[in-house]
């Protein structure tokens, strides 16, 4: 059952804590914004979203460079607060989209819950399908491919969320997204800060034109994604 606290008018308010196969996810509202919250560590929330649809933006835009493609296949991997979700289902270049999120309360928040706000027009897409999986698991399992990948599941490559997500970031990791998306698709990864060393790595997974482009934040160090083109 939710619990909710209403310590202080200045108190963020638990709309729904759950303990999920990962540890426990929470749904916070803090005044006009909602919050997820992983095992006490601070995702996300409802505040800007400008990181997020430009993570889209960005591999659609390195899609159109490399030639286009006729109404490309997106795999999202995270469903989050929505807004990824939400500004693809609004481009209309998207043939497909496929969103992968382990945490089955994150999707019940967006289906029947407070964040449905967000999502709800982009769930009723007929082009949008949601996959309750781990990423992880879902990117080694899966023989399905894709014209883009963007990967929102963690804080970055150098802060994961949980331990087991580590291994995503790795070599053998991104051997596993080369081998989803198709030959000259994209890769996109956020990231709340620059990873030289992750851009080292995604070359030597055998990914091409890998570059690095900053978003700039209201305060503090700009948020990246980092972009590859798949080998093929």
């Amino acid at each position: 059952m939710p619990f909710t606290s209403h310590d202080s008018p200045d108190s963020p308010e638990v709309l729904d804590r759950r303990e999920g196969p990962y540890g426990e996810v929470v749904l916070r509202r803090h005044g006009a914004l909602l919050q997820i919250i992983a095992n006490g560590c601070f995702l996300m929330d409802t505040s800007d979203g400008r990181s997020e649809r430009r993570l889209v933006d960005a591999a659609a835009d390195a899609l159109a460079a490399s030639g286009g493609r006729t109404a490309p296949h997106l795999l999202l991997g995270g469903l989050g607060v929505g807004f990824s979700l939400a500004h693809a289902a609004g481009d209309p270049r998207w043939g497909r989209i496929t969103v992968v999120e382990r945490e089955r309360a994150v999707i019940d928040w967006h289906r029947d819950g407070p964040l449905a706000e967000v999502s709800a027009g982009a769930l009723a897409d007929p082009r949008t399908d949601v996959v309750e999986a781990d990423l992880v698991a879902y990117v080694n399992e899966t023989s399905a491919t894709y014209d883009a990948l963007c990967l929102d599941i963690d804080n970055g490559p150098d802060w994961t969320v949980t331990e087991g997500n580590g291994g995503l970031y790795s070599r053998d990791g991104l051997a596993g997204c080369a081998r989803v998306v198709k030959p000259g698709g994209v890769l996109a990864v956020w990231s709340a800060q620059p990873s030289p060393e992750f851009e080292e790595t995604l070359r030597n997974a055998g990914f091409q034109q890998v570059r690095t482009e900053e978003i700039p934040v209201a305060r503090g160090v700009p948020d990246v994604v980092h972009l590859g083109i798949g080998p093929g």
